[in-house]
């Protein structure tokens, strides 16, 4: 076992909304998770699928956004301060001795968990690749599928793929750095994000600071090094594009992953749970939200809470063994107060 690996109570798989409760639920029952996720920001499908998409059936709000639901969830496990390791997935997760887990992640982190929820939907996400033939031998050089901080610095000619908000945000934040020129590829002339992020598009592109070009990527030049990108337009006329800087938003997909290899029951690529508590065939592990599957199975948000509230009552005897475990409400507990620090 790796020296200093961290001990917790809880790690939970995944990030979207269902697992946020989760953190939620097991903070009520003052346990401290560590949670692991994909995506370089926590939302899940939420905010990779419908970030600014209007949900309709989560009880209190008439509508909310996807975006909107996992900053309030967020907000109500703050006062919890779960850890957060974004931009990476569990790679392996193997039982020890004394019944605990272990697991490394892909950024090369470890665990030791008493328990582990996975909530990770259907799946790890996974960006869409650039399908371009020998295209891959510049990923991680000068073709990118997320923008990190100072990763443009030494581009002049940067080239954007998508449509989306995080295309979009790509685009404005190149325009705001040293580039020379910024280009913006996609086959149509429609544009999908938030109302200030298009009006912000528009002014760039009036201002020719920003271009926009209506066409699909066909091929590129150079070997060594990425010169420019091939598009074709709506007329199939070739374009060249310089390009030392390609950034690709083609949305996401999910990928079941290393999850496959756990030896989890597993029935259509999903967990086989108890309904009863959600736990998996294996002891200490649950599994809550679109992962699972048991009779009567229904792929609601909703339903991913209630999953989550009973697989975290059930989990405190293997967190807390042979204490009892009172049910305690919110509304009168100090306790619970305390916990969510209403109250001193």
């Amino acid at each position: 076992m790796p020296a200093q690996t961290p001990q917790t109570d809880a790690l939970v798989i995944g990030a979207g909304p269902v697992g946020l409760f989760q953190v939620f639920q097991l903070g009520l029952q003052g346990v401290h998770t560590q949670v692991v996720d994909a995506l370089p920001e926590a939302g899940g499908q939420c905010i990779a699928l419908y970030a600014d998409k209007p949900i309709y059936d989560i009880p209190a709000f008439k509508v909310c956004t996807g975006r909107e639901l996992v900053q309030n969830l967020l907000s109500q496990i703050a006062p919890f301060t779960p850890g957060m390791h974004l931009n990476q997935t569990v790679e392996t997760l193997e039982r020890q001795s004394d019944g605990r887990y272990l697991a490394k992640t892909s950024a090369g982190l470890h665990f030791l968990a008493r328990t582990v929820f996975i909530a990770g939907g259907v799946g790890a996400f996974a960006a869409r690749r650039l399908h371009l033939p020998g295209l891959e031998v510049f990923e991680g050089k000068q073709v990118h599928y997320r923008l990190m901080p100072g990763q443009a610095a030494k581009t002049k000619n940067a080239l954007v793929i998508g449509a989306e908000q995080t295309a979009l945000e790509a685009a404005i934040a190149l325009c705001e750095g040293p580039a020379t020129s910024v280009t913006l590829v996609h086959r149509r002339d429609t544009l999908h994000a938030d109302a200030q992020t298009l009006a912000r598009v528009a002014t760039l592109r009036a201002s020719g600071r920003l271009r926009f070009v209506a066409a699909q990527a066909s091929g590129f030049t150079g070997k060594s090094r990425l010169h420019s990108l091939l598009v074709l337009d709506s007329d199939e006329q070739e374009i060249s594009i310089k390009a030392d800087g390609v950034w690709v938003f083609l949305g996401v997909s999910p990928k079941l992953g290393p999850l496959a290899a756990w030896g989890l029951d597993m029935e259509r690529k999903q967990l086989r749970v108890d309904p009863a508590d959600f736990s998996t065939t294996a002891p200490g592990i649950f599994a809550v939200g679109d992962i699972n599957h048991y009779a009567g199975k229904k792929k609601l948000i909703v339903c991913g809470f209630h999953e989550a509230t009973l697989a975290a009552f059930a989990a405190m005897e293997s967190i807390r063994p042979g204490q009892a475990q009172p049910l305690q409400y919110t509304t009168t507990s100090s306790e619970l107060h305390r916990r969510l620090g209403v109250s001193k």
